[in-house]
């Protein structure tokens, strides 16, 4: 029987949840005598591994040592998105007033129903990853428990040996600790146990403005939270473009979030009232008093208690195991995808990833990650979506860039729902219509990257958005006013006198 697991808090839907991705009465199966593939690790990657593997004919094993579904169902995109769903829900009642709603102005929130329809959603949405389904309907001999490698060939699990010809590591990653003193003493929340909270801290530090800390501080604040966002960098999500952060910052503080950026922690202090973050900038401290402190700074792989050195398989402990292109690692049996092994830790990317190690591991395949086009969102409000290049990658590779951006506010849905504050934009190889990358702000900006993605991936240039007909009026109506846009920049002065002439020459 695998060890008991309890998800707080301990409501019913959390033992649903429990029952289904970490079943208390589970018995792994006999093992068989070799396997096609053992993967390790039941997050996203893992899973898609194991289900496909099996779903083309292979012996597939499949090991867990704590729920199916990973950091995805269980900490991550499911209940994060689930209650900053709650919480838009929440803003867009109160400020309803522009679109004739009266009265809307003291809508409270309820943050342990909102929580509580998160826990009922996550419950259902687990059926996809259960572990009755991978054994009952995908086929997959499914073992619960700590896998560990014991030699090339082949890994262990409470005892039991599973040979294999090749094999999957896909352990993800886990919320980083970070080295702040005082801060283990007094308590916090990561993205693992922030998402237990039955009652909203009525004061609440967020450590860290990339995605994650950007996201839950803006959907805490919505709900009453009087939220303080720290960050070291001077910028909130630094990768992004200033502009495009600088949009999701002005809508953060018009939300009442205090955002302290350039300063360092340097400590924390629990008291019995709460904790006090001290803050240095410049050899100045301030001192902030909250309830809880939430960290969203960073991701740790999963490398450790899994007999890595056995396998010959090398790794680092703060980047994960090490792979080639082709996601295989030092022992040419031994192949990993996803978060334990990859900088784009997204639930798409590990999903891609998964793919790919089938086909190379099981086919002979030579897929090349390097050849992925990835996008990703920030799940603020408004989005900030992103695909390929950055214009400063573009300009670090040599390549010179056209750089063409559609402001919200020339685009007629966008004024019609008030959502005018953000922006499409584009990067062309100059000279041509090649899409190197592409930018969305706006509310529904995850929504509307796809099309970029699409176009870089099949190699369509903006000619042919411009050439589709995008229904009227819609938001990604943006995207086809960019190609009227290069469009207008093939218009020289040369080229309209020659169509000039040839329209005089016509009448």
């Amino acid at each position: 029987m695998p060890d008991p697991v309890t998800i707080l808090p301990d409501t019913p839907e959390n033992r649903e949840l429990t029952a289904t991705v970490h079943p208390a009465d589970w018995v792994n199966p006999e093992a068989a005598p070799s396997y096609n593939l053992v993967v390790i690790g039941g997050g996203t990657a893992g899973l898609v591994c194991a289900a496909g593997a099996a779903g083309l004919g292979a012996k597939v094993a499949l090991v867990e040592r704590h729920l199916m579904g990973g950091d995805c169902l269980n900490y991550g995109c499911v209940p994060s998105k689930g209650v900053i769903r709650a919480a838009r829900a929440v803003f867009d009642a109160r400020n309803a007033g522009a679109f004739g709603v009266r009265g809307g102005e003291g809508i409270t929130g309820d943050f342990g129903a909102a929580m509580a329809r998160m826990r009922t959603l996550r419950a259902g949405i687990s059926r996809h990853d259960s572990a009755r389904r991978f054994r009952d309907e995908l086929g997959v001999d499914l073992f619960i428990g700590q896998g560990r490698f014991v030699s090339p060939e082949s890994v262990e699990v409470d005892g039991v040996r599973l040979n294999f010809s090749r094999a999957a590591i896909c352990t993800g990653a886990r919320a980083a600790d970070p080295a702040i003193p005082g801060l283990a003493e007094a308590g916090y929340l990561t993205s693992e146990t922030v998402f237990s909270l039955t009652e909203l801290p009525r004061r609440l530090a967020v450590i860290g403005a990339g995605p994650i800390g950007c996201e839950l501080a803006q959907a805490f604040a919505r709900f009453g939270s009087r939220v303080t966002l720290v960050e070291a960098a001077p910028q909130i999500l630094g990768r992004e473009d200033r502009d495009a952060a600088e949009l999701l910052h002005a809508a953060l503080v018009r939300e009442g979030i205090d955002l302290h950026l350039g300063v360092k922690i340097g400590r924390v202090v629990g008291r019995d009232d709460g904790k006090i973050v001290i803050l240095e900038r410049d050899g100045d401290l301030e001192e902030i008093a909250v309830d809880e402190i939430l960290v969203g700074a960073g991701r740790a792989p999963n490398v450790e208690g899994l007999g890595l050195e056995a396998a010959g398989i090398g790794y680092d402990p703060k980047v994960g195991v090490m792979v080639s292109d082709t996601l295989r690692t030092a022992n040419p049996a031994v192949y990993a995808a996803g978060d334990i092994c990859s900088s784009y830790r997204f639930t798409h990317t590990a999903d891609a990833q998964a793919r790919i190690l089938i086909a190379n591991a099981l086919f002979m395949g030579r897929q090349k990650t390097s050849a992925l086009t990835i996008p990703w969102c920030t799940y603020t409000d408004p989005e900030i979506a992103h695909v390929g290049m950055y214009e400063r990658d573009a300009l670090e590779k040599g390549v010179e860039v056209t750089t063409l951006t559609v402001p919200l506010s020339d685009v007629d849905r966008a004024v019609l729902d008030g959502e005018t504050e953000g922006f499409a934009r584009v990067h062309l190889k100059k000279g041509s219509d090649t899409i190197l990358g592409a930018t969305i702000v706006a509310r529904h900006a995850g929504e509307m990257i796809g099309e970029f993605s699409l176009a870089i991936t099949n190699g369509l240039g903006l000619s042919a958005i411009g050439r589709t007909i995008h229904p009227y009026p819609t938001q990604a109506e943006a995207i086809r006013k960019l190609a009227d846009a290069w469009n207008r920049t093939r218009l020289t002065p040369t080229v309209k006198k020659v169509m000039g002439a040839w329209l005089e020459w016509r009448r």
